[in-house]
């Protein structure tokens, strides 16, 4: 089983950072495809970005996100920058057990096992 807790979601204004965290217990990180996913108010969850076979990002938030991973804390950081209020919704953090292969590895939401919470993100025009 994995646990998955994020946090560091809250009101920013347009143009501000945010800097998401997602914990992860129950496997180390080094065995874990990770990925993050938001839904908007009325809207279909939505693919952000993944680490499988690589970092990959939804082409919306290129430039201006960035995940990384600290492997001690067993954490992975979602750096969300130039904030504009599209970006408004709940994210998630999701993790898989072992690797992803095949087109576009990472981008689907049933490629995941296991799933946090939810932190809230808004923006403020």
């Amino acid at each position: 089983q994995v646990q998955l807790v994020e946090s560091g979601g809250g009101l920013v204004q347009a143009g501000g950072s945010l800097r998401l965290s997602c914990a992860a217990s129950g496997r180390t990180l080094s065995t874990l495809t990770m990925g993050w996913f938001r839904q908007a108010p009325g809207k279909e969850r939505e693919f952000v970005a993944t680490t499988a076979a690589g970092t990959y990002y939804t082409d919306s938030v290129k430039g201006r996100f960035t995940s990384s991973r600290d492997n001690a804390k067993n954490t992975v950081y979602l750096q969300m920058n130039s904030l504009n209020p599209e970006d408004t919704a709940v994210y998630f953090c999701a993790a898989r057990i072992g690797p992803l292969y095949g087109p576009r590895p990472g981008f689907r939401g049933y490629e995941y096992n296991y799933w946090g919470q939810g932190t809230q993100v808004t923006v403020s025009s």
